[in-house]
């Protein structure tokens, strides 16, 4: 029997490795994105369905074309500052969007619905390891997007039975070790892509915004995930859903994090290059230390967040940026 699993965003970074680990799971992902911030170059592993989710019209199709056994939710606008200059498009897209396919997950009768939420949502909470537990107090649009999301979920569990999982987590990093999808955002704003730029030359050099944090090295430190790994938390996920066990909320992190000089020693050991880099102010808003930690994934779900060492994330990036970008 054919499972069809709706993938918002499968067009994406996450997405894509998403789609890849649901086929070597035995599913079939079905990609519904409108290549705002996606590719259909990384498309690889299932069928394409070009669509937004503002529109329900379109996503009654899709629902009625595959009647999918479930949905994995990542397509959201994800920027922090654009969130905060432009809050209007974050609740549109992110919020209202979200409301818009859940509700044509039910009318379906799709009641598996797994999603793809942030750390964000518990707001600037500097020092201390994140669980399920703590205190969400979002202090960005973006964060605040994602809580409205999961309070809806809530709600459709309460009012129609819909069962979720959802995931929270920090930075992701890393790419498939085949090089078959990797990261590649227009413009780029993430740690590893921009240092692997740098050292490849298409930029002049990596900023290390401040370093006169209280930390081991002065730079500030953040929480990263392999992609892999990550996906594969999704898809433990979803099987935890189909086995009956109901909603549950898991963190995913490693619960030390590394610092930036850290990453650039370590990309310094796989790449054998030196990053160029300057010094920067701090930018204001940024904390000293940002983590999650994980047990309750580990210990519920058994994941295994083997992977999210900076070697293997490093390399696996390093890999991608060597074989090409879908823009080509």
């Amino acid at each position: 029997m054919t499972r069809n699993v709706i993938v918002t965003g499968g067009a994406g970074y996450i997405g894509s490795h998403a789609c890849k680990a649901l086929r070597e799971a035995g599913y079939v992902p079905v990609t519904f994105d409108n290549l705002s911030t996606g590719w259909e170059d990384a498309v690889k592993f299932g069928p394409f369905e070009r669509g937004d989710l503002l529109d329900r019209v379109r996503l009654d199709e899709v629902f009625a074309a595959y009647r999918p056994v479930a949905v994995m939710h990542f397509a959201a606008f994800s920027q922090v500052g654009e969130s905060m200059k432009d809050p209007g498009r974050y609740w549109r897209n992110n919020v209202i969007g979200s409301l818009t396919l859940i509700e044509a997950a039910v009318a379906a009768g799709c009641m598996n619905f797994v999603f793809s939420s942030t750390c964000a949502t518990f707001g600037d909470q500097d020092n201390v390891v994140l669980d399920e537990e703590s205190v969400q107090m979002p202090i960005n649009s973006y964060g605040a997007s994602k809580r409205a999301i999961e309070d809806i979920l809530e709600n459709f569990e309460q009012a129609y039975g819909l069962n979720s999982v959802i995931f929270r987590y920090f930075n992701v990093a890393g790419g498939d070790p085949e090089a078959e999808v990797g990261e590649f955002h227009q413009p780029e704003t993430h740690l590893i892509p921009l240092m692997l730029d740098a050292i490849a030359g298409k930029r002049d050099a990596l900023t290390i915004f401040g370093t006169d944090y209280d930390t081991p090295d002065g730079t500030c430190i953040r929480d990263y995930v392999h992609v892999c790994d990550l996906v594969d938390a999704h898809v433990l996920g979803l099987k935890w859903l189909e086995d009956g066990k109901g909603s549950r909320m898991f963190n995913l992190g490693t619960g030390k994090g590394f610092s930036v000089r850290e990453v650039i020693d370590h990309s310094r050991s796989v790449t054998n290059r030196d990053v160029p880099y300057v010094e920067g102010d701090r930018r204001a808003g940024d904390c000293t230390k940002l983590v999650s930690g994980s047990e309750r994934a580990v210990t519920e779900l058994g994941w295994r967040p083997e992977r999210s060492n900076l070697v293997q994330m490093i390399g696996d990036a390093w890999r991608w940026h060597q074989s090409g970008h879908y823009d080509k």
